[in-house]
């Protein structure tokens, strides 16, 4: 029970976001896909531009995109846009166009450092206010500026953190194989950056399409460490996703029975009580509402 608590609670100030249990990865160049999106059960979608489209389709998808978020339709899906670096021809061009067409968040890749994301935050000057800003972690050199780079949301747009653990991979010349032996230090010390400044933080891809064995146990890695969700490649991979992310039974019943305690007027002073036989405290009290909270936002959907 208590690593799953774990995983579901904020820091201090942490407020309870949308759901982002699922985050799901969409070629802008595949209007079939677009439109598949605004049907299906993930809490978001990320619209991309940059790893999943040829660079003589980036023109091309970049207009399905704006056209798509013109068109709307996506419902309660939070509906993100991954663009291209600032440091290639196209990624100007994909910020610029997005401005009027006000995606809920724009992913930048493979941010470096803190420089980074005031550069990126700079460019989204022109969005309306509710426009966040998002940070791929896919760097050797952004794992050594982690702290810094979270820090980056006291002064600027940045909202949530994206694990992108093949361009890791990549970089490192290590392999992905079940488990991510590898990329524990860095995927711990990810989380612990994001929520020492209140950011959500999302789990990279699961590769395998016809592993559901292999996708949950990563999904309850993922949730084991405390990211919020996981990012997607696949519309199968969906389920499990949200249900590995959502608070189980067990820690509803849990939570109810902290906060009806607390709740009584005869706790109301004290810092530590007794709920079905265990201590609670006070900041298990904040796990509990976190929870519930989750719990409903989930539901509401």
């Amino acid at each position: 029970m208590l690593h799953l608590l774990m995983s579901l609670s904020p820091p201090p100030l942490l407020s309870v976001p949308r759901p982002r249990r699922s985050l799901l990865y969409l070629p802008g160049s595949n209007a079939r896909a677009l439109e598949k999106a605004r049907t299906l059960a993930c809490d978001g979608v990320i619209l991309d531009l940059e790893d999943s489209v040829a660079p003589d389709a980036k023109a091309a998808a970049r207009d399905q995109v704006i056209a798509a978020l013109t068109a709307g339709g996506f419902g309660r899906r939070e509906v993100v846009v991954r663009v291209n670096g600032l440091d290639t021809p196209w990624g100007e061009a994909d910020l610029e166009s997005l401005a009027h067409a006000a995606p809920d968040a724009v992913l930048v890749p493979k941010v470096q450092d803190a420089g980074d994301v005031a550069r990126y935050d700079a460019r989204l000057a022109g969005f309306p206010d509710r426009v966040q800003l998002w940070a791929m972690v896919e760097t050797c050199r952004s794992l050594f500026h982690l702290e810094s780079l979270a820090a980056a949301a006291r002064t600027s747009r940045l909202a949530c953190l994206v694990m992108g653990v093949n361009d890791l991979a990549k970089e490192m010349g290590a392999e992905l194989e079940a488990g991510r032996a590898p990329f524990l230090a860095a995927l711990s010390l990810s989380v612990a950056a994001a929520r020492a400044h209140s950011l959500s933080i999302l789990d990279g891809v699961f590769n395998g399409l016809e592993d559901p064995e292999g996708l949950e146990q990563e999904c309850r890695q993922g949730r084991t460490f405390g990211f919020d969700g996981k990012t997607l490649i696949h519309p199968s991979q969906i389920e499990a996703c949200n249900r590995v992310f959502s608070p189980s039974p067990d820690q509803i019943a849990w939570a109810t029975a902290v906060a009806d305690a607390f709740a009584q007027p005869e706790n109301a002073a004290l810092g530590a009580i007794r709920v079905n036989g265990k201590m609670a405290e006070r900041l298990h009290l904040a796990q509990a509402e976190r929870i519930l909270a989750v719990h409903a936002a989930v539901g509401a959907g």
